[in-house]
């Protein structure tokens, strides 16, 4: 495959997500007022109960067995990378520039979290049937790269619902904050000399903990508020066991998010085989039930998609992201980490962690180089806020992500050739 045939497979995927996108910022200005910002949370919350665990637990079902999860064990900790090296480089980036704090999970987020699901899966399909593709007859390479996606896009969803949704749960409380400092802020004309909320010291002791998406910003904050460690007194702090133990709880509510549910029932129904045989089949005696899922899971990408568009009307009207974080997080997700996936995955080959399978040395590099996860749109709309940001965000680094992919996956195919 030369230069342009991987342009052209690489670019699909990203130009049907630009369309669709197009159209959900068109569907959402005044002229049309079909997704509106009342339309676009309610649409939301569906993809995030319904949609979204209906698609990952219909693939994991139909394509993962338990055979593929042993052998496949370095997987999990390939994708743990990807979130680890980016969410080590998005902290020293927010470090650097220092964008609003209350955007500044948001940053780390989309540095960390690369599109495992949908995205990789398309591509993978179009290389494996693309003409002098070096991963053999397209239609098993189809079937395998399926595999490899749908197991990827498990796994991407365990990270994301957990360690991500954390990140923009946090920059939620820092944006109720931030509101509220603005609403108390005096009038210049009464007292020049007012010292705001915002500047003063007895602000920075309030450290908040992250609240559950079914209660309302104020809601939580009057119950989870709590001082800051600094400010208690030390007979009161809380013991180690005691910390860890918030953190257990935190770690528990975010594992009971129902796409974080999807994927361990979907891995469950998978790896045990009368369970799978029940749904997956012509002869499975549920089989209408996998179907209808499956109807519904196809529904996630484009419904994400759509709102992404919406919220991106918004976004280049009001968006606080300076050009310069914009340029980092690209940086970061198609310079810095693809350069570190090539060491990973080579340095495991080398010390025999990896199956023989050119297609699964190819996934595992391609993790380090997609763009970030259109989820994180769905969890800005959850919690209310960063929309506008996020999708500037997915504008510019999926404008980019075409040339990126396609002249990475030229190298990645030299490697492995």
């Amino acid at each position: 495959m030369g230069f342009l045939s991987f342009l052209e497979v690489a670019s699909m995927p990203i130009i049907e997500v630009l369309i669709i996108s197009t159209l959900g910022a068109f569907m959402g200005t005044g002229y049309c007022n079909l997704l509106p910002a009342d339309a676009r949370r309610s649409l939301n919350k569906i993809v995030f109960m319904v949609f979204t665990p209906a698609l990952i637990f219909s693939s994991l079902v139909k394509t993962v067995t338990l055979e593929d999860i042993i052998s496949w064990w370095f997987m999990p900790i390939n994708i743990g990378l990807t979130f680890l090296f980016g969410g080590i480089f998005g902290w020293i980036l927010v470090k650097i520039l220092k964008p609003e704090p209350y955007l500044q999970g948001l940053v780390i987020a989309m540095s960390a979290s690369g599109n495992l699901g949908n995205l990789l899966l398309i591509i993978v399909n179009a290389i494996c049937h693309e003409k002098g593709s070096p991963f053999g007859d397209g239609e098993v390479c189809s079937t395998i790269g399926l595999s490899y996606a749908s197991f990827s896009m498990a796994l991407g969803g365990f990270y994301i619902w957990t360690y991500t949704f954390h990140l923009i749960k946090a920059s939620a409380v820092e944006y109720e904050t931030y509101k509220e400092s603005l609403e108390k802020l005096p009038s210049t004309d009464f007292d020049d000399n007012a010292k705001t909320p915002l500047l003063s010291t007895e602000n920075k002791d309030q450290v908040a903990i992250v609240f559950s998406t079914s209660r309302s910003f104020k809601e939580e904050q009057e119950k989870l508020v709590i001082p800051s460690p600094r400010s208690i007194p030390a007979e009161e702090k809380p013991k180690f066991w005691g910390r860890v133990k918030i953190v257990l709880h935190e770690i528990a509510k975010e594992f009971i998010a129902p796409p974080t549910l999807a994927a361990f029932v979907g891995l469950a129904f998978g790896a045990v085989g009368w369970l799978k045989n029940l749904l997956v089949g012509d002869e499975a005696p549920l089989r209408v039930i996998q179907s209808s899922i499956e109807l519904l899971g196809d529904g996630t990408i484009p419904c994400i998609t759509l709102i992404l568009g919406g919220n991106l009307i918004q976004g280049l009207r009001s968006s606080k992201l300076k050009m310069r974080v914009i340029v980092g997080v690209i940086v970061i997700r198609y310079v810095i980490l693809p350069g570190i996936g090539i060491g990973v995955v080579r340095a495991a080959n080398s010390l025999g962690f990896l199956p023989s399978d050119p297609l699964y040395h190819y996934i595992l590099l391609v993790q380090f180089t997609l763009p970030p996860a259109m989820t994180v749109g769905t969890m800005t709309q959850l919690v209310d806020v960063g929309q506008a940001e996020c999708s500037v965000l997915f504008l510019w680094t999926y404008a980019v992500a075409a040339l990126a992919l396609t002249a990475w996956s030229t190298v990645y195919m030299w490697i492995l050739s």
